[in-house]
């Protein structure tokens, strides 16, 4: 796979990978937002349960429904909560105009929207995948409203 930002990762070599992140943005948004939107585990989790995600926001009320199988593993627990903010960061910047994916200083990937307002993607899909709330589709909502 050619990934054209991972080389400006290695010539810098910066000691945090936050400032890797924000680094290979900077030089490839396209190609970091790619990245961002692969969820691997997420995607897998779905297909395994006859759910395609087709990174529309009609996916994020299918995966509202699913029976969350991913809280009885602890150890995958967390990996499901951030593939799934990556994911709705991914519906949010792919359907909403204006919105787009912007790194923070600790290189926490965030949603700008338009309006400025920055959705925390990450912490929302944590959230959702341990409490199973506020619902993916309910924070998508709200953020296609401003």
């Amino acid at each position: 796979m050619n990934i054209p930002f991972l080389d400006k990762w290695r010539k810098r070599r910066p000691s945090e990978p936050g400032v890797r992140l924000a680094t290979a943005f900077e030089g490839d948004p396209d190609g970091v937002a790619d990245l961002l939107s692969e969820c691997e585990l997420l995607r897998s989790q779905a297909t395994a349960a006859g759910l395609d995600l087709d990174d529309s926001p009609g996916s994020l009320a299918a995966l509202d429904q699913l029976p969350p199988h991913w809280r009885d593993d602890a150890e995958a627990l967390p990996w499901i909560g951030n593939d799934a903010g990556l994911y709705l960061g991914t519906v949010l910047v792919r359907t909403v105009p204006g919105a787009v994916w912007h790194v923070l200083p600790g290189g926490t990937p965030v949603v700008r929207l338009a309006s400025g307002r920055e959705i925390q993607v990450v912490a929302a899909g944590l959230d959702w995948a341990v409490q199973g709330t506020p619902e993916l589709s309910q924070i998508y909502a709200e953020a296609s409203e401003t």
